[in-house]
């Protein structure tokens, strides 16, 4: 099966389902698409953005993953604007419509199975999407129910990379917290995956 892994960061979602599959990463950021490559070196791994990749490539895949960038379209975003107590304040931006543009070029013009990701935001989402675990899934299949895993969203960074199984302390990079963070869990994935393979008569 050809997956397209895209937004794939460090790539801890990919972490459950071995080498089974022909998995191609994209990544904008060399330092983080080199942590991906050195944890799953059989991958191919694309350093360009996501966004433009898929455009251009997205026939050439069975299965598509993309978790996009979400904090314009989050709660957390909303409240650090205008909660005074924050440390932070941040001023108001665009929603960042890329979301939707993935999405929207995925119903209409894609034959494979796929699922976008995202956090759940601060208004009606413009397209429904299937709520699982605090978090959006849009696909074009039905996912099954998760049992909710802890995801040490706020321990230390070593509590993190107990529970994400990276060590990090060997790579010379900033954000360290940040990058843990914001691993999709490979519970989740395999799941996912697995529900897109059971659905579609390719495989």
């Amino acid at each position: 099966m050809k997956i397209l892994n895209l937004y794939a960061w460090i790539g801890w979602n990919r972490k459950l389902r071995g080498d089974e599959h022909d998995i191609t990463a994209v990544e904008y950021i060399q330092e983080i698409a080199d942590i991906y490559k050195a944890h799953f070196p059989n991958d191919t791994v694309i350093v360009t953005d996501a966004h433009q990749y898929l455009l251009e490539h997205f026939m050439e895949y069975d299965f598509i993953w993309a978790s996009p960038p979400c904090p314009t379209h989050s709660q957390v975003r909303y409240i650090a604007t205008y909660t005074t107590e924050w440390e932070i304040r941040q001023t108001p931006v665009y929603p960042d419509m890329k979301l939707y543009e993935e999405i929207l070029l995925l119903q209409w013009y894609y034959k494979g199975k796929y699922c976008i990701e995202n956090v759940i935001g601060r208004y009606e989402p413009l397209i429904m999407p299937q709520e699982i675990n605090a978090h959006y899934f849009r696909a074009n299949f039905v996912i099954p129910p998760m049992t909710k895993q802890s995801r040490c969203h706020y321990g230390t960074i070593e509590e993190l990379e107990a529970r994400k199984d990276f060590d990090l302390s060997w790579y010379d990079i900033t954000e360290k917290r940040k990058i843990l963070r914001n691993c999709v869990e490979p519970e989740t994935w395999k799941i996912i995956l697995d529900a897109a393979i059971r659905n579609t008569s390719l495989f």
